[in-house]
């Protein structure tokens, strides 16, 4: 018999930023408060993952960064193996049965792990000794047990994970090259000039860059003992290897479809969901990196948070009567990261490198572009204006203005005909 179609038997399926957010909105419903169930893989308490890379450079405990507990019933450790959509249960890989009358997936993404020669065994199981991902709590405490000062470390993957990998990896002493396929570092939020200026910054932090270059497979030693061989050294497509002691696999993510596609849920890169953030099957909902909306991944926090919000505001009613039902119209989001100096606190260590990214960097024919470059302090700004409005922007160094920019980027208005843009560089943001 079908499980209670009511919506106060939600089941969330993902411990992750979304998901906990979610429970917190729920439990704090202003309406009768539904019972929530709340199953993770992880047997850790749920944490901050954009922290990650603080812990893994020692700034952190794991404790510090873990999430705020989770309201209603959490059970760690539980994988969820299969839905029952006519049953309206999920299964999971403890025998145990959970019945739901909303069912949200928040599953998140897995860390993309690039076809390399040598990355796996006869048997395909687990990476070699020294290789490692970095995307969930186990892998950063895994890694940050191997490295030591003077470990020669090679992260592959110069997106915003990797570059945080690699910052981390060489405050805690270890030398770092970073390689990138890419023309340039975090191509996704920066353009060619901030991305040769945070270049700059790393590799005067000691960190070697490598980009366009093809990272062909991993050189073992060899196996001994029944044991299979460590990673010894990185082989780039032109031959050239760089040795290495310790590898970081930060290539990207994929979202987790693989539940939803079994239970025959509309995917396509992920969990294609509407604008009430409904999958396919009305009674179950897709938030987070797994959800696909208006063709769009965002594999943000920025963009869970608000999903998760809007989910709860709408399975829990709360607004008022005359409102319209709340509609996820998508998510305009801001990169920001601050990368942290190496050489402790003392008056002549370098400052950390804050850098901030939104919209569309890159200008299109017809944009009007302004920028301003202090090569001395390292510090970059520039806006893209399109018409009368403002599209997009990267800020590196000196981040005085991105809160007035960012406000309005975010509300999407006209900028004031009078105003020249010069003044959107300036502290007010011009305005």
């Amino acid at each position: 018999m079908a499980a209670d179609g009511g919506a106060t038997e939600i089941v969330v399926i993902g411990g992750g930023t979304a998901g906990v957010r979610l429970a917190q909105r729920l439990a704090a419903s202003s309406s009768a408060a539904p019972r929530v169930t709340l199953l993770g893989e992880e047997t850790r308490a749920p944490y901050n993952r954009v922290l990650l890379a603080d812990v893994l450079a020692g700034r952190y405990g794991p404790e510090v960064i873990a999430l705020p507990r989770v309201p209603g019933t959490e059970r760690r450790g539980v994988r969820a193996v299969r839905i029952d959509r006519a049953e309206r249960v999920v299964r999971c890989d403890d025998g145990s049965v959970v019945p739901y009358g909303r069912l949200v997936l928040a599953t998140g993404s897995n860390p993309v792990l690039p076809p390399l020669r040598g990355l796996w065994g006869p048997d395909h199981h687990g990476l070699p000794e020294g290789v490692h991902a970095f995307r969930t709590m186990d892998d950063c405490v895994a890694l940050s047990a191997a490295v030591r000062p003077g470990s020669r470390a090679v992260v592959v993957g110069g997106g915003l994970l990797g570059v945080s990998a690699a910052r981390a990896l060489a405050e805690r002493g270890a030398q770092v090259v970073l390689a990138q396929q890419g023309e340039y570092l975090m191509e996704r939020q920066l353009d060619r000039t901030g991305s040769l200026l945070l270049r700059r910054r790393l590799e005067s932090w000691g960190v070697e860059v490598h980009t366009e270059c093809r990272v062909r497979g991993l050189a073992l030693t060899e196996a001994s003992g029944g044991r299979a061989g460590r990673v010894a050294a990185v082989e780039l497509a032109d031959g050239f290897r760089l040795d290495a002691e310790l590898t970081v696999l930060a290539c990207g993510v994929r979202p987790r479809t693989g539940l939803a596609r079994a239970a025959g849920l509309d995917v396509r890169r992920g969990i294609v969901v509407d604008d009430e953030l409904r999958t396919s099957d009305p009674r179950i909902h897709a938030i987070g990196d797994c959800a696909e909306h208006r063709g769009l991944l965002y594999g943000l926090a920025g963009a869970a948070l608000e999903q998760a919000d809007a989910l709860a505001q709408s399975l829990t009613g709360d607004r008022a009567a005359e409102a319209p039902a709340p509609r996820y119209t998508g998510t305009r989001s801001l990169t920001r990261l601050t990368l942290s100096a190496l050489g402790g606190h003392a008056p002549e260590a370098p400052l950390p490198l804050d850098l901030a990214a939104f919209g569309e960097t890159t200008a299109l024919p017809g944009d009007d572009v302004v920028q301003l470059t202090d090569a001395t302090r390292g510090a970059y700004r520039k806006v893209v204006v399109r018409g009368d409005r403002l599209v997009g922007g990267v800020l590196l160094g000196d981040l005085a203005t991105i809160g007035a920019l960012a406000r309005t980027w975010e509300d999407d208005e006209p900028l004031p005909p009078t105003t020249p843009l010069l003044h959107l560089l300036t502290p007010d943001g011009g305005s």
